[in-house]
């Protein structure tokens, strides 16, 4: 089926919850009214609608595949994410400073409910580049800003999050994979990941790792924690993509619904340790990691409402479709579509009610990240940042 989306209900929620022209004048995001809203969401609806969702349903039937260390995402993907970052879709809600568009969350998350309802399989691997950034904002020293955050927000290179092992599954506290101080002030990572969504493939240049280690002597637990910048290829000095890292994808595997994503099984410092970069100071990685967690879970959250969406508009055609009996308050005479019926138009209209439902609280949260966020106290901001 064809993906339509639902761009003046987003708009109307825009509009008149959060009141996008009161977010407009915030400092920062002056120039993002309802005029600005709308151009913005049109143009993502006319890119998904065109580029990203034709592909949802042959990918989930020919999926990435892995060859030795490397990933092959479906065919269409690699080109559907250039077109994707040369939009500028990954730099929408993120600071001009490093290159992004600084619109506030608010009309972020609208594109982002597209983006997953178009083609849920794609719209992972920005997810999580998302919420990359979100922690290196927040969490990075100036050095580390300096270097992954311009080229993650342009989309040129990918992030990731690692923090489940094969022993330990969520149970963060027993986490193995170490890391190694050097005398350079980098450290040298050694252990294996599992389930890291789009760990590896070949849509961007490099991939930056978030990676949870534990220093020798560090405390026990997850107080003992830490966390890494473990990217795939090192960054020379210039800012130009260097020599491999020593990380690689051993396997993947394939999820129901998302099997065109893929999601790797990572293996850190078989040849010598994986140079990795400290990110704040050490045994704070899980606090810090949190940040990227919390903005995925907001994100799972818009994905919520866009699979809801989806299923919707899928229902609805489908209803329109399946031909049976006449109805009962007699307003066809004869076999008609289901749609006529007024318990399947109940139940499509409670889809919908319980959708938009959703769609609205995903809204006010986005507008109430951006009136914290824009917060003047930056010790508020940052807070609220871990939610």
């Amino acid at each position: 089926m064809s993906y339509k989306a639902p761009v003046k209900d987003m708009l109307f929620n825009i509009e008149h919850l959060p009141r996008i022209d009161q977010i407009a004048q915030m400092p920062g995001f002056e120039d993002a009214g309802l005029e600005t809203a709308q151009a913005v969401l049109e143009e993502c609806a006319r890119f998904n609608e065109g580029v990203t969702a034709p592909l949802n349903f042959e990918a989930d039937k020919a999926p990435s595949t892995h060859s030795g260390s490397t990933v092959t995402t479906s065919e269409g993907f690699k080109e559907a994410y250039r077109q994707y970052t040369e939009g500028g879709w990954q730099g929408l809600q993120h600071p001009a400073e490093y290159g992004g568009q600084g619109l506030p969350k608010t009309i972020g998350a609208a594109c982002g409910e597209i983006l997953n309802a178009a083609n849920l399989s794609f719209a992972l691997c920005p997810l999580l580049t998302d919420g990359a950034i979100e922690a290196l904002l927040t969490a990075a020293s100036d050095e580390l800003k300096a270097t992954y955050l311009e080229k993650l927000i342009s989309g040129q290179w990918t992030g990731t999050m690692n923090l489940t092992e094969p022993q330990a599954g969520s149970d963060l506290a027993q986490v193995r994979t170490r890391a190694e101080p050097q005398a350079d002030g980098t450290y040298k990572i050694f252990g294996g990941k599992i389930f890291i969504t789009y760990g590896e493939h070949d849509m961007a240049d490099n991939i930056v790792h978030l990676v949870l280690a534990r220093v020798a002597g560090a405390p026990e637990g997850v107080k003992g924690i830490s966390l890494f910048v473990v990217p795939k290829f090192l960054v020379n000095k210039d800012g130009s993509q260097g020599e491999r890292n020593d990380v690689y994808c051993t396997g993947i595997e394939h999820k129901l619904g998302i099997r065109a994503s893929p999601t790797a099984v990572l293996q850190f410092g078989d040849h010598g340790g994986a140079a990795g970069y400290l990110v704040g100071e050490e045994n704070r990685g899980l606090e810090y990691m949190f940040i990227m967690m919390n903005a995925a879970r907001y994100a799972v959250g818009v994905q919520g409402v866009a699979v809801a969406d989806r299923a919707y508009q899928k229902a609805v055609e489908y209803a329109n479709e399946r031909v049976q009996s006449r109805p009962v308050d007699g307003s066809v005479q004869g076999p008609a579509s289901i749609i006529h019926h007024p318990d399947v138009r109940r139940m499509l209209m409670t889809m919908r009610a319980l959708t938009e439902g959703c769609r609205a609280l995903a809204c006010t949260a986005a507008a109430a990240y951006d009136a914290a966020h824009h917060h003047p106290d930056a010790e508020a901001r940052r807070q609220h940042q871990r939610f």
